[in-house]
C-alpha cells in the first residue's frame, strides 16, 4: 500500500524542460498550489553549486541519464530541467509548413502567428541569443561561406522563413550553460505555493471513474501517493508515454498481454514516434586546421559548431525544409582523440521523417526499462532513405567548396553516394529530437491521445504538455519549439481554471 503525502491544485510529473515552464507559469497565481514531480536530483536555486558538467556549455554531459550504455536514440536526462541541462544549447525554429500539421490536428492556437508570443518568451526566459564573433571557429567562418558558395542565403534561424544558413540561438553565455531550472524555475522557487520535489519517481497514476485519483510515485524506496485536482505529464516523449501505458491508458490488448489492467483504450500512446536520424561523414582535417582549433581551445573558445543550413529535399513540401546539414570541428562527440587532434566533418539529418516508431512496455514493473523502437528509415515507400541521400549530396558538394575544401579533404572509404541501403542505415546517428507517442488530435481519430490544449481523451482532470503531443516533428532542433509548447499549454489550462 501507498501513502497518501500531500494535495496540489496541478501536479506536473516531470521536472525536465516542458515541466520547468508548466510549474512557474502556473504557479504565478498564489492561489494556485503546484507540485513539480522529477526523477532525477534538484540541485537547487544556488547555480555554482550545480555540478561543474551541467553548467558547462561547451560539454555534452552523460552523468545525468536514464540510462547508460544503451542505444544513443535512447538517451534522456532524468534531472530537474531535463534536456536543457545536457543538449548542444542549440534553439531553431520549424516552418510554416510545420505549423500548418499543428493547427489540423490541435487547432488556430498551434499556427505560426499564436504561437510567436510564446516563442518570444522563451526566448526570454532561456535567455537565448546569437553566438558571439570569438565563439566562430575558422571551420565554422567556412561553413558559412561554403554555405554561400552553394546558394544559401542568411536566414534567422529563431524564426519560420526559408531555406538557408545561419546560426542558431544559444542558452549559453561565457561558457554557462543556462538550462529551464535557470530560467524558469530560478524566479518561481521563492514562491510558497510551489514545491519541488526531486529524486521523486512517478510510477503510474490511480484511476477510477474516468478521472486520476492520485498518482503513485517512490522516493526513498518508498511508494507515496501524490493527489491534485489536475494531474499534467511532462515526462517526455518517452516517459510520458510510459506512465500512461503503466497505468493502462493505451491499446486496451497489448497492454492485457503485459499484465496492465486497461482503464482507457487508448490505441495511440506510444505508437507514432518520430525523430530525427542523421549521418555524419567524417572528413580529415589539416594540419593547420587542428592548429587553429588547439589555438581557439587554448583560449576556452572551442566549439564543435556554431552554424547549419536548413535545406529543402526534391520531395520537401512548399513553405518548408526536410533537412538539417551541420557542419562540426572539435572534440569528438564519442570517444577521444590525443591532444592537438580534433573530429571534422559534415552531418546530414532527416528533419521530417515519414517513417514512424513505437513505445511499448516491457512489463507492468516501473522498473523495467521501456521498449523503445524509433523504426529509422522503415517507412514503405522509401521517402526517407531518398531524403536523406539528397542530403548526403549536399554534404558532399558542402565539403568541396573552395571555403571548406582546403581545410579537410575526404577520409578512405567509399563516398555516401555509393552507400548501399543497409550500409546507410548502420550509419545513421540521431539527433535526439523525439516527439509524438501522445499525438494530439480530435477525439474522432483513433489514434488521437490528447486535444489542442493537451487533455487526454476519456480520462477528466489529466493533461500532457510535453514534446509527446506534436504529431509531427518540427523541421528544427526540438528545444525551442517545446518551450513555446509548454507556454502555450500552460496557459491553455489557466483559461480553462478561470
Amino acid at each position: 500500500m501507498s501513502r497518501v503525502i500531500g494535495h496540489h491544485d496541478v501536479l506536473v510529473l516531470g521536472g525536465g524542460v516542458a515541466g520547468c515552464v508548466l510549474a512557474a507559469r502556473l504557479s504565478e497565481d498564489p492561489a494556485r498550489t503546484v507540485c513539480l514531480v522529477e526523477a532525477g536530483p534538484d540541485h537547487g536555486p544556488d547555480q555554482d553549486a550545480w555540478p561543474r558538467s551541467l553548467r558547462d556549455a561547451r560539454a555534452l554531459p552523460r552523468d545525468h541519464m536514464w540510462e547508460r550504455g544503451v542505444a544513443v536514440h535512447r538517451l534522456r536526462a532524468r534531472v530537474v530541467g531535463g534536456s536543457s541541462c545536457v543538449n548542444g544549447c542549440w534553439h531553431t525554429w520549424g516552418s510554416d509548413a510545420d505549423h500548418a500539421e499543428w493547427t489540423r490536428a490541435g487547432g488556430p492556437r498551434w499556427s505560426a502567428a499564436a504561437m510567436a508570443p510564446y516563442r518570444e518568451r522563451a526566448v526570454a526566459a532561456m535567455r537565448l541569443r546569437p553566438a558571439p564573433e570569438r565563439e566562430f571557429s575558422v571551420w565554422a567562418h567556412a561553413a558559412l561561406a561554403g554555405a554561400r558558395e552553394l546558394g544559401y542565403e542568411d536566414v534567422d534561424m529563431g524564426a519560420p522563413g526559408a531555406p538557408g544558413r545561419g546560426t542558431p540561438l544559444l542558452n549559453a553565455r561565457d561558457g554557462l550553460r543556462w538550462n529551464a531550472a535557470f530560467g524558469y524555475l530560478g524566479p518561481a522557487r521563492s514562491r510558497p505555493n510551489l514545491t519541488v520535489l526531486g529524486d521523486t519517481t512517478a510510477n503510474r497514476l490511480v484511476l477510477g471513474g474516468g478521472k486520476v485519483l492520485g498518482a503513485e510515485v517512490v522516493v526513498d524506496g518508498r511508494r507515496e501517493t501524490l493527489t491534485a485536482d489536475t494531474y499534467v505529464l511532462a515526462c517526455g516523449t518517452f516517459g510520458s508515454a510510459g506512465l500512461l501505458l503503466r497505468s493502462g491508458i493505451g491499446p486496451a490488448d497489448e497492454l492485457r498481454e503485459k499484465g496492465v489492467r486497461a482503464e482507457v483504450d487508448l490505441p495511440g500512446v506510444g505508437a507514432n514516434l518520430s525523430d530525427q536520424p542523421g549521418v555524419f561523414i567524417p572528413l580529415a582535417p589539416t594540419e593547420d586546421l587542428n592548429s587553429a582549433l588547439a589555438a581557439q581551445e587554448k583560449e576556452g573558445e572551442l566549439y564543435v559548431s556554431r552554424m547549419l543550413v536548413r535545406a529543402a529535399s526534391t520531395h520537401c513540401p512548399a513553405d518548408g525544409w526536410d533537412l538539417h546539414i551541420l557542419p562540426s570541428a572539435g572534440d569528438p562527440l564519442f570517444g577521444s582523440l590525443p591532444p592537438g587532434e580534433y573530429e571534422a566533418g559534415i552531418a546530414a539529418f532527416l528533419m521530417k521523417p515519414a517513417s514512424r516508431g513505437r513505445v511499448r512496455l516491457r512489463s507492468a514493473d516501473p522498473a523495467e526499462p521501456l521498449d523503445i523502437d524509433p523504426a529509422f528509415l522503415t517507412d514503405p515507400g522509401g521517402h526517407d532513405v531518398a531524403v536523406l541521400r539528397e542530403g548526403l549530396e549536399i554534404v558532399e558538394r558542402l565539403a568541396a567548396t573552395s571555403a571548406l575544401a582546403p581545410l579537410a579533404g575526404p577520409v578512405a572509404g567509399r563516398p555516401s553516394r555509393e552507400l548501399t541501403d543497409a550500409e546507410l542505415r548502420a550509419l545513421l546517428g540521431t539527433y535526439w529530437h523525439p516527439v509524438g507517442t501522445c499525438a494530439m488530435g480530435p477525439a474522432t481519430d483513433p489514434m488521437a491521445v490528447t486535444d489542442g490544449e493537451g487533455r487526454v481523451h476519456g480520462v477528466s482532470g489529466l493533461r500532457v504538455a510535453d514534446a509527446s503531443v506534436l504529431p509531427t516533428v518540427p523541421a528544427a532542433n526540438t528545444q525551442l519549439p517545446v518551450l513555446a509548447a509548454a507556454e502555450l499549454l500552460a496557459d491553455a489550462l489557466k483559461e480553462a481554471a478561470s
